[in-house]
């Protein structure tokens, strides 16, 4: 019997309309297979802000993992950097444990024990302990936000006291649920925050883990009369951090992180903006006219738009036949971005991504400019079979479309320092003209 990747094209998908996408391209649905895609985000202590590197972007925090061993050696490579150095601290479960659940019982001892171990090493007191636990207890349907309070009273009175407690969810199993993980542990975050008096000249730019660099946003925003300008990532300390508290508004630049505006919004009267992160420069363009509207400012981005554009350009006429295949294991939503490579006169033979329905939008309008695109989902057992002569690509923009075709010039394109803005459609033309360049030297 022939073995080969199941896909599907664009009209394919597109004709079968929102409500009915293949059973294939759902993860819910079938199997999963541990692709370069799935392995990033089912052990969110690999590579990239998964879950444990996002709970410790809060400053003057430290993790406690309570894991089996098996999950919790994940982790070795983060401990082993620099910045984490004494910032992660494991909690094994035994098999008892996960029998009987007596973990939970051990926690408030094991926090007091590395807080101790941090104060006689003559390091400073961290003033958050995050819980990082994983699958056993999901299923174990433990309520971690009792288990955090408990512990947090165990410190109550003693020489500890004043340390917060919050829960990180390692949960791979809930990623189709209401709150993935990494929605999750962005409400986790900003549930820190407490009530401040507003500062007119304040934001907060949520979102991401890594700051903003380069983006024309900040430049805008300061044009505007913003004097504070804050995201987690560029705060140095836990009382900067709190300073988040005073934003007159949050624009929220990732999805996931639209739960945790909301949280704000009701719990400190912080309303948000939503800017999604896009390649299309009309679709940037609208955007930054909205937040123009909302706020109230002129904002003329007329030069960035003509920079970015003019990179469009460049990269166009010296390849006007360029073929792209796009993963998902990057800075960018895969469809969206093959949707805007293709708006700009590019071919995009292949997507390798899980379809959620609400990129069915995506789909749909990439079906009536390139009807053929082949799309793969990533978690799909078949993608064992996936061969590199499928595929007839000039250049591949993911770090997975680089791992299934591994002869073809890539881009991996999922730094942590996300692009943004025109900035990101610029920077991703030039970084594929010296793909292209370099391949051919």
């Amino acid at each position: 019997m022939k073995r080969e990747a199941i896909y599907f094209t664009a009209e394919e998908i597109a004709s079968h309309g929102k409500n009915s996408i293949p059973d294939e391209l759902l993860s819910g649905k079938n199997l999963v297979y541990s692709s370069p895609a799935t392995l990033a985000y089912n052990s969110p202590g690999a590579e990239g802000f998964g879950v444990k590197r996002a709970g410790l972007s809060v400053p003057e925090s430290v993790m406690l993992i309570v894991a089996p061993g098996c999950c919790g050696r994940n982790t070795s490579l983060i401990s082993s950097m620099p910045e984490y150095k004494n910032r992660f601290f494991y909690l094994e479960m035994s098999e008892p444990d996960l029998v009987t659940g007596n973990h939970l019982n051990k926690i408030p001892d094991a926090i007091k024990e590395v807080l101790s171990f941090l104060r006689d090493g003559g390091k400073k007191i961290p003033k958050v302990v995050m819980i990082c636990i994983t699958c056993v207890d999901a299923l174990l349907g433990t309520d971690m936000d009792r288990v955090c309070k408990k512990a947090e009273d165990a410190l109550a009175g003693g020489e500890f006291e004043g340390v917060k407690v919050r829960p990180c969810y390692m949960y791979a199993l809930t990623r189709e649920g209401r709150r993935p993980p990494m929605v999750h542990v962005r409400q986790t975050i900003y549930s820190l925050l407490e009530p401040m008096e507003k500062d007119a000249r304040s934001v907060n730019i949520i979102g991401g883990f890594a700051p903003l660099e380069n983006s024309e946003l900040k430049e805008y925003l300061t044009l505007a009369g913003i004097r504070n300008i804050r995201q987690i990532s560029t705060c140095k300390t836990y009382g900067e951090f709190l300073q988040m508290a005073c934003a007159n508004f949050n624009i929220v630049i990732d999805p996931e992180a639209r739960a945790a505006a909301e949280d704000m919004n009701k719990r400190l009267n912080i309303p948000y903006i939503e800017l999604t992160r896009v390649y299309s420069t009309d679709k940037i363009h609208s955007q930054y006219k909205a937040l123009a509207s909302v706020i109230g400012i002129d904002m003329d981005d007329s030069a960035e738009k003509a920079e970015a554009d003019e990179a469009v350009a460049g990269l166009k006429s010296a390849y006007p036949d360029l073929k792209i295949n796009v993963g998902e294991c990057t800075n960018a939503n895969a469809f969206e971005l093959a949707l805007s490579l293709t708006r700009m006169g590019f071919k995009v033979g292949e997507i390798y991504a899980t379809l959620a329905p609400e990129n069915f939008v995506y789909v749909k309008n990439l079906a009536v400019l390139s009807p053929d695109t082949k799309i793969y989902c990533n978690m799909e057992p078949t993608m064992l079979y996936y061969k590199i002569s499928q595929s007839d690509a000039d250049v591949t923009v993911g770090k997975d479309a680089g791992f299934y075709c591994p002869d073809i010039p890539n881009v991996a394109w999922n730094q942590d320092t996300r692009p943004f803005g025109y900035q990101g459609v610029r920077d991703l033309m030039n970084k594929i003209f010296d793909a292209l360049k370099e391949a051919k030297a």
